[in-house]
């Protein structure tokens, strides 16, 4: 799989395949020559399945470059990297479409271990962060009920209990509103988690969230 790494310092690039190779991933780096949103939102980006962006710029110009990214590979998973990620910044990089966070000082350690998980699907995001998000996604005015387009793949009971999880409500209580065995709930949440190919409720709340957010 293509792997295209952004960044505009040479050595942070370097840093970035350094750490990647031997991975086995196709990897493409690009340095980035502006830090400008105007900039990064029309430059011309490579084909990849993976992106790893280096956020060392402001706010505004890492979203225009998320933007541009996804806009043209809708598809594309998204891990970002940058000095800091306080709790404000992680949500905005979530809300935009970032799959994985991590920090400079975590690239050495945890780079080739996010990676291929976000590259399959899943999110590396720290869980106090993730768990955070969530809350705020279910909590928020109008959006206790997350709407998403369900894959033709799912059958009609795991679509109502992916409704009923997209809802916050417990195994217990999903058994109780589909008058199910809480065990037959937690199958059909394994198998939830399985198709979507994520490890935890969260994980599948904020993939679904991100689609619907793709959608609007």
């Amino acid at each position: 799989m293509p792997v295209c790494l952004l960044s505009p310092h040479p050595l942070v690039l370097g840093e970035f395949e350094r750490v990647l190779s031997g991975s086995g991933y196709k990897l493409i780096p690009r340095l980035l020559e502006s830090s400008l949103g105007p900039d990064l939102r029309r430059m011309s980006v490579p084909r990849a399945g993976v992106f790893v962006v280096d956020a060392h710029v402001a706010r505004a110009a890492a979203g225009a470059l998320l933007s541009n990214i996804l806009e043209h590979y809708p598809g594309a998973r998204i891990l970002v990297v940058a000095e800091k990620l306080d709790v404000a910044e992680s949500y905005a990089l979530l809300r935009l479409g970032a799959k994985g966070l991590l920090t400079y000082a975590e690239v050495r350690d945890h780079l080739n271990r996010a990676l291929p998980l976000v590259a399959g699907g899943g999110f590396w995001v720290p869980r106090s962060v993730l768990s955070g998000f969530v809350d705020s996604v279910l909590g928020g005015p109008g959006n206790r009920r997350v709407q998403v387009e369900v894959s033709s793949e799912l059958s009609r009971r795991e679509q109502e209990v992916l409704s009923g999880l997209l809802e916050n409500l417990a195994n217990k209580e999903i058994a109780g509103k589909l008058n199910i065995s809480e065990r037959t709930v937690k199958f059909h949440v394994s198998n939830l988690l399985s198709k979507f190919g994520v490890r935890r409720r969260a994980d599948l709340i904020l993939l679904c969230f991100q689609q619907r957010s793709a959608a609007s």
